[in-house]
């Protein structure tokens, strides 16, 4: 028997301050999990750590829309810290998880 996925394997975050490019605001960027092979040349502990470069290349490759690093550069703090949080919480394992949680 194998274990089916739990939890959410994309989500939507709001912008604080949205993107604007050309005539087009992106208010809203849905962020999917990454698979294995998109994490490649870069470093766990560097994204568990929300470090910047390491999610700057990783960003662009599970935004939809498709948020560019030129757009990650001038991001508002509290929107990148955001996306940051929700691949750390893509990339830890359940029990991780359950440690964490105040409930649990």
């Amino acid at each position: 028997m194998t274990d089916q996925p739990t939890g959410p394997t994309m989500t939507s975050i709001t912008l604080d301050s949205p993107i604007v490019v050309g005539d087009t605001t992106i208010a809203q960027v849905q962020i999917r999990k990454p698979q294995a092979g998109e994490l490649r040349g870069l470093s766990l502990s560097a994204l568990l750590n929300l470090d910047y470069a390491a999610l700057e290349n990783l960003l662009p490759r599970i935004t939809i829309p498709t948020i560019s690093k030129a757009q990650i550069s001038a991001m508002d703090p509290s929107d990148f810290t955001q996306l940051g949080s929700e691949v750390m919480d893509f990339l830890l394992p359940k029990g991780a998880k359950a440690a964490l949680s105040p409930n649990g």
